[in-house]
């Protein structure tokens, strides 16, 4: 997406477990069945296979002897998702083991070999044992409802892709954002979240129960010192920031009427916030402070956007005002390649029916229609102090917000909408400003979105990212709404 992005996200190859189920009966009775499906699931190997994921296919499982030893076999090679290619009739007694041990999320693969069976090349075959067989490998429907029963019995959760073996693009489609879904949810398995300040006194929607943020994404969560930061900060050398700021001229359309000494605070604190997150490894970063009455502080915290934005270009995005809740969100639309940019409500444009939405702070610089400016603010609108901030407008095209809702009930929830960034007008203001379209028009927009109490901060990001993220949900196990 970007020449920004480190490499942190992409160090997994995720592992795909893969079996297909038969009965050993029929084996010995229709003779090439067992080969004929072995070359159906070499099929779905083979389409499943990228060059960041590693297939545990175990081939045909037909006993419950070969069911218990492949769930271990999935357990111990650490896979993050199975598919099930049901091949023909199996027992459920053969599938069973296997799930229940490998205790990862299931997919079932109702795939058949063409579209229709050939009934007048199957009825001229007169030997009804031949026709028998060829039968069988058309049966992959006929033990998915007692799979189904068995699953939903023993409490455990599956999905269905059901069409076509070969030219059927909605299949693969479908395997594609599963696969996706499963990588993004590696990713915040393994997130160091970090935590640096406290929230912004009264915003009550954005208080977050970190345990339950890791009990619903995985991840550890690192609570880390604006206090450090500002030692850090002490440590740059005078060389470094001239490389920095070198370096933002190249990345940043810096605006002429930025002051030296500010790029110079900027390029400082850039660069001990890259030391802050390789010391604690981390992944994304939630902060807010006010640095009122420690001069160190307050400098580190008033000079951060910059050094802000080219983490969250990197795939460390970074939410401001303590939003726990969306830095997640962020996280998650980064690890979907989609950018992942902090931002909330702005105003609304009923003539031009459009929404416009950003955020003080730092922006998703590499998701930007054009290069991102720096413009110098006098002040920090409902915050302490002054400096650099950067104003961009997301790349016009499809995009998808991302909202992480606490509902009512204390639960956590997925909210999104898809809609598309669009060229006009914005607010020239020093901060990240977009103009966004929805099919269900602006208004109508707004009820439906804020009807679901999210938090009034949500991520963007490009390209329509619905479907993954509902399928992600049923991953982790999070109910997920879509808007439009």
């Amino acid at each position: 997406m970007n020449t920004l992005r480190s490499i942190t996200n992409h160090q997994h190859r995720l592992k795909v477990g893969l079996f297909g189920i038969g009965l050993e009966a029929y084996w010995p009775q229709f003779s090439g069945l067992k080969q004929r499906l072995e070359g159906y699931l070499g099929v779905v190997e083979n389409k499943l296979k990228r060059t960041d994921i590693d297939i545990i296919n175990l081939g045909l499982i037909d006993t419950p002897e070969k069911a218990l030893h492949a769930g271990h076999q999935f357990r111990e090679a650490d896979v993050d998702l199975i598919f099930l290619f049901v091949s023909t009739y199996a027992l459920s007694s053969t599938v069973l083991p296997v799930v229940r041990r490998a205790k990862v999320p299931v997919i079932i693969l109702n795939l058949s070999p063409a579209a229709a069976i050939n009934y007048g090349s199957f009825n001229a075959l007169r030997d009804r044992t031949a026709m028998t067989g060829e039968w069988l490998a058309w049966c992959q429907a006929c033990p998915v409802p007692e799979l189904a029963n068995v699953f939903n019995r023993c409490g455990i959760a599956f999905h269905q892709i059901t069409g076509v073996l070969e030219g059927d693009p909605e299949v693969w489609s479908q395997v594609d954002q599963w696969l996706c879904a499963a990588r993004v949810a590696y990713v915040m398995e393994h997130n160091r979240l970090g935590v640096m300040g406290h929230y912004y006194s009264g915003m009550l929607d954005i208080y977050s129960d970190l345990t339950q943020q890791c009990a619903s994404f995985g991840g550890h969560i690192e609570i880390v010192e604006v206090d450090e930061l500002a030692v850090l900060r002490a440590e740059v050398s005078p060389e470094e920031i001239a490389r920095r700021v070198h370096y933002f001229h190249e990345v940043f359309d810096v605006q002429s009427d930025c002051p030296g000494e500010e790029l110079d605070r900027a390029a400082r604190t850039s660069l001990a916030l890259d030391q802050l997150v390789e010391k604690h490894q981390l992944g994304a970063l939630a902060y807010y402070y006010m640095g009122t009455g420690n001069a160190a502080n307050a400098d580190a915290m008033s000079s951060i956007i910059l050094g802000n934005s080219l983490l969250t270009a990197r795939g460390i995005p970074v939410a401001g005002e303590m939003e726990i809740k969306n830095a997640q969100a962020m996280k998650i639309m980064d690890a979907l390649d989609a950018g992942g940019s902090f931002t909330e409500f702005y105003a609304m444009d009923y003539k031009h029916d459009v929404v416009l939405m950003g955020h003080d702070g730092p922006g998703h610089i590499a998701i930007a229609e054009g290069k991102t400016k720096v413009r110098p603010l006098q002040v920090y609108h409902g915050k302490v102090g002054s400096g650099l901030s950067v104003e961009m407008s997301v790349r016009h095209g499809p995009v998808t917000l991302l909202s992480v809702v606490q509902t009512g009930a204390g639960k956590l929830k997925l909210l999104t909408a898809q809609g598309e960034s669009v060229p006009g007008p914005i607010l020239e203001i020093g901060n990240t400003n977009s103009r966004y379209r929805f099919s269900i028009g602006a208004k109508n927009f707004l009820e439906a979105w804020n009807a679901h109490g999210p938090a009034h901060h949500c991520a963007v990001g490009i390209g329509h990212m619905a479907d993954k993220i509902d399928k992600l949900g049923k991953l982790l196990g999070l109910e997920t709404s879509q808007v439009c």
